[in-house]
């Protein structure tokens, strides 16, 4: 007797169920999206402890027909599609008819909807089996109440997260049907609270004030554009709005978000060198296109899409977004808000009261009597706190306990030379600078210029040049502004292509692992389509007696980066090696903190800023100029309220 047999249909449901509904927000997801199918205006979400215990969801659509009631908890009963050519042209969100049927399965369903205006239905479902059907009011729509979520799994409910994941895990889909649909009206209230409300009025910007507020809102940028097979529109951050994930950045297919990566890849390349390392910005993007050029139907939850003509999509977001943000002022503002200033000023208080309780406790000895050396110590040291409050406390006291080393002479001598090999490096920049400098604001003219007109005031701290013009007082970080010249500078200057190469009055030696050796058989021809020939010498050591004549000063690091890069990815880059190499160069080779400039030197190094590309961020991303408008500053001294 075989010992292959067919499930019954509770059973099927609940494992299908595994993979579509995983927490309260499937349901909601699922839901909300028959609810936008339905052509729904209006669309109210209601739970009760984050939807596990309750989740009613009510809309303002089409309803569903008195013949349709039951079949709607069939597994894989849909209206949507009919045949393969409707499979591969989806334009519904919903279409595989699994999710009202999973949801069945796992908890109690209650459905209450009016078709025609005139009539109105209920069902209940308890466990994949209809248990009521009845005559109800008629109010044209559907309103679709889930209870008691995973009470036949409680196996399920161990991997649910708190009630405060879980709900910000709703609150979460709930944002980005506000971005996706901003011409329907979308509700969120939890346990009678009202958490979300959109305003339905069909424009993107203020949805996304909804979700993001006003400060952020006033901050983007609506990027259009489109070829051939793609329709792309959106709005986008300025680069001082980031996040330290990807989780806010929003892609739309034709209505559906959708995670992809590429597309993802393309957003962060579109920002380049606008963004801090590590850094993501806020975008909701929408892109439409022919249904036949995406597959929908690769995951159970349908946000994961396969795309045709990816790398053409992925040009034209980039293009899009590099071309609107290379046409902006992005000088950050600074806002004091006075609430925050509040909070600060609170806080200095509580601060400053522990501190002198501190004193006073441990500045009396064991006699009881006062101890004005231990009260002038603590005083001293509560100042030098004050100052530099992030300090570890238990730090200070290890090093306070710690004998003092006593230095030998040779080291001192040392250090002195090292000291004096830093100064002459860093004079060999600056020099280098002042010609860099000079040579690009020689060659641009006024129509190229970036910035405002800035009056140089003076420097704080050998690192900060102070300006101002009738907008403000501005402070730019000298090291990161130079960064960004010299950048620009050396990828314009390593960019200049050729196959031209020039040979070495030293040859470079490279000595590989073995196991680099091996891999390396396999990968130096990629080397060689960029010039660059590693000649076997004999076991694991190579040659190069040529290089491209673009290459640095420093060729034999340069050579190594170039192996070291190949065995990383397997490929090499060259755009992607030129913008590393010029970014390392520019850091390596810009003035540090703590060097204090001429007024002339800090006049020629922001007018060499200023007709830069991009001078508002190092190639790192942060920030080179902020503006305190006059407004702040007045606000600051108390001259305005």
């Amino acid at each position: 007797m075989g010992i292959i047999k067919t499930l019954d249909a509770a059973l099927s449901n609940k494992i299908a169920a595994g993979e579509v509904i995983e927490r309260p927000q499937s349901v909601v997801k699922e839901l909300v999206e028959n609810a936008i199918d339905a052509g729904a205006t209006k669309i109210t979400v209601a739970v009760e402890e984050a939807g596990l215990k309750k989740i009613k969801i009510t809309d303002n659509g089409s309803g569903i027909a008195e013949d349709d009631l039951e079949l709607m908890f069939l597994r894989h009963a849909t209206s949507k599609i009919s045949d393969d050519h409707d499979l591969f042209h989806i334009r519904t969100l919903g279409f595989r008819g699994e999710a009202l049927a999973s949801i069945a399965s796992v908890s109690r369903v209650t459905v209450n909807t009016c078709f025609d205006g005139a009539v109105g239905h209920q069902i209940k479902v308890e466990n994949s089996k209809i248990v009521s059907r009845n005559l109800h009011a008629a109010r044209l729509g559907t309103e679709m109440i889930v209870e008691d979520l995973f009470y036949n799994t409680p196996a399920r409910l161990k991997y649910v997260k708190s009630l405060q994941t879980e709900l910000g895990k709703i609150t979460d889909i709930m944002n980005r049907f506000i971005m996706s649909f901003p011409n329907i009206q979308f509700t969120l209230l939890s346990d009678d609270k009202l958490l979300i409300q959109s305003v339905g009025n069909g424009k993107l910007n203020e949805a996304m004030a909804v979700i993001y507020g006003m400060k952020i809102a006033k901050d983007i940028i609506e990027i259009q554009g489109e070829t051939g097979d793609y329709k792309v529109n959106g709005y986008i951050a300025k680069p001082e709005h980031t996040r330290s994930n990807r989780h806010y950045m929003s892609i739309f297919i034709n209505g559906r978000y959708i995670k992809n990566f590429m597309i993802s890849k393309a957003i962060i390349n579109g920002y380049h060198t606008l963004l801090p390392i590590g850094r993501y910005p806020i975008v909701s993007i929408h892109i439409s296109m022919d249904p036949s050029l995406v597959d929908v139907n690769v995951h159970p939850t349908k946000q994961e899409v396969r795309l045709s003509k990816e790398p053409q999509l992925m040009a034209l977001i980039e293009q899009l977004i590099k071309e609107r943000l290379l046409g902006q002022s992005l000088i950050p503002k600074v806002s004091t808000k006075k609430k925050v200033l509040e909070q600060f000023e609170q806080q200095k208080f509580e601060y400053d009261q522990r501190i002198s309780k501190e004193v006073v406790k441990e500045t009396y000895n064991p006699d009881g009597q006062f101890d004005v050396k231990a009260s002038n110590a603590q005083m001293n040291t509560a100042s030098t706190i004050h100052e530099l409050p992030a300090i570890d406390e238990e730090k200070i006291e290890e090093i306070c306990e710690s004998p003092v080393p006593k230095v030998p002479v040779q080291e001192v001598a040392m250090e002195h030379d090292v000291h004096q090999n830093i100064i002459n490096d860093s004079r060999a920049a600056h020099e280098e600078a002042i010609q860099i400098e000079e040579g690009l604001t020689a060659t641009q003219t006024n129509s190229s210029r970036k910035l405002p007109y800035l009056e140089v005031v003076g420097q704080v701290h050998g690192t900060y040049i102070v300006c101002q013009n009738d907008e403000g007082m501005f402070m730019i970080d000298q090291h990161a502004a130079q960064e960004r010249i010299k950048y620009e500078y050396y990828k314009n200057k390593i960019g200049e292509v050729s196959h031209e190469l020039q040979t070495l009055l030293f040859p470079i030696n490279i000595q590989l692992t073995q196991d680099e050796a091996l891999k390396f058989e396999m990968l130096q021809h990629k080397l060689s389509e960029i010039g660059v020939n590693l000649e076997h010498f004999g076991g694991r050591d190579y040659v190069v007696n040529e290089v491209p004549v673009w290459f640095p000063e420093d060729a034999k690091s340069t050579v190594e980066d170039l192996v070291d890069y190949l065995f990383e990815h397997q490929q090499v880059n060259l755009n992607k090696f030129r913008e590393e190499t010029a970014i390392m160069m520019s850091c390596k080779k810009s003035i540090k903190a703590n060097h204090y400039l001429k007024k002339e030197e800090m006049e020629r190094l922001i007018n060499a800023l200023s007709y830069t590309n991009e001078p508002y961020t190092c190639p790192h991303g942060r920030p080179i100029t902020i503006q305190f408008t006059t407004y702040e500053l007045e606000k600051l001294f108390k001259r305005v309220m």
